[in-house]
């Protein structure tokens, strides 16, 4: 058995969690040594009493690993523990991190440099569109959007995430083989062929009221801020938030009109000291030095970027804006573009320094 193996066997085992593990590790030199070793030994580490050493102890007779493992295998899946270099870097950081992540398509160095956008199920349009717009930016400007596939906010930020070509990782509260909400499967195959869906329950795990506050942890523990776009009073996305905050994480909130339920929460984070934002670039602001660097970009510190290296839209865009400030309606009729496509370059533009925007949505360059 190899330490990959001995991860999942204990993330098989009831009653066993990171926090454990962890205490275990501190009287063991590997974690294949706790499968190994005998429910006296076992006992003697924190918080690990006789009943949960005999469980450990009695692993195989418990846990069926050999079809574990092969359910892994069929499905194509990769599996990455804490001891894998591949191991998003800012779980590790939190209080418990998880033992196992089964991940459907590929987690990448880049992802760390992620933000989260959590909100209601039962979103109004209003922010549906606003998580969406946000996810469209933020994945255009280069960072992850990390959100947990549920039903309203979640799933308007994963599709304005896809819809910008970006990043973006999803990460469920059940096992991959009982993806939730089924009617998310469409969309669950698209983020894998662009991202991951995430999990780190056992293959089988159905989704329970219990393990989605267990997800939420990894949502807001992987992220640099955590944005709550909509959100009633009592909310998942709540405890999201407060589990950033808890990690020293950023978060931030859009405002909401004051007599919808849907937003009490969200304009309760604000008045409690989260930041309000408008636009992306509220948050960019925050997180420039996470973004990836770009063609034309300047080095941190040595003011504005140049604009030689600009290419596809963000050169069509600083072309036409010539030496007046311009309307965003102006812009997008120039270039033949969206007005999403234009709002995402224009902030890659200011982000870079070379553009500035001011009242009313008019644009200037800078140089």
């Amino acid at each position: 058995m190899d330490a990959r193996e001995a991860y999942i066997a204990l993330n098989l085992l009831p009653g066993i969690g990171p926090a454990r593990v962890r205490a275990l590790l501190d009287c063991f030199p590997a974690v294949t040594d706790i499968l190994a070793a005998g429910a006296a030994q076992l006992a003697r580490a924190r918080g690990v009493g006789r009943e949960l050493a005999a469980t450990i102890a009695g692993w195989r007779e418990i846990v069926d690993l050999d079809t574990e493992l092969a359910k892994i295998e069929a499905r194509g899946l990769d599996v990455l523990t804490p001891d894998d270099d591949r191991y998003p870097a800012p779980l590790r950081q939190i209080y418990a991190p998880p033992l196992v992540l089964y991940v459907w398509g590929t987690i990448e160095a880049r992802d760390a440099q992620a933000v989260a956008i959590v909100g209601s199920r039962r979103a109004t349009h209003y922010g549906i569109g606003v998580a969406r717009k946000f996810g469209f930016q933020l994945a255009h400007a280069g960072l992850c959007v990390v959100s947990g596939l549920a039903r309203g906010i979640d799933t308007a930020a994963h599709e304005g995430a896809l819809a910008a070509g970006g990043r973006t990782v999803a990460v469920i509260g059940s096992g991959l083989g009982k993806l939730y909400p089924p009617e998310n499967m469409p969309l669950a195959e698209r983020i894998a062929d662009n991202g991951a869906v995430v999990s780190e329950f056992p293959i089988d795990f159905p989704p329970e009221k219990r393990s989605f506050p267990l997800r939420n942890r990894i949502v807001a523990g992987w992220c640099r801020g955590t944005l709550v776009v909509e959100a009633p009073e009592k909310s998942g996305a709540l405890i999201t938030a407060g589990q950033a905050s808890e990690n020293g994480r950023d978060v931030y909130a859009v405002p909401g009109p004051i007599d919808r339920p849907t937003s009490r929460g969200s304009n309760g984070l604000i008045q409690q000291g989260a930041k309000l934002v408008t636009g992306a670039r509220d948050i960019l602001e925050d997180l420039e030095a996470l973004l990836p660097p770009a063609a034309g970009a300047a080095a941190p510190g040595s003011g504005a970027a140049t604009a030689t290296g600009l290419a596809g839209d963000e050169k069509a865009l600083y072309a036409a804006m010539g030496t007046d400030e311009r309307h965003i309606d102006q812009l997008a009729k120039a270039v033949d573009m969206g007005i999403p496509e234009v709002s995402a370059a224009l902030l890659r533009l200011e982000m870079k320094r070379l553009v500035k925007q001011l009242p009313g949505k008019y644009f200037v360059k800078l140089i």
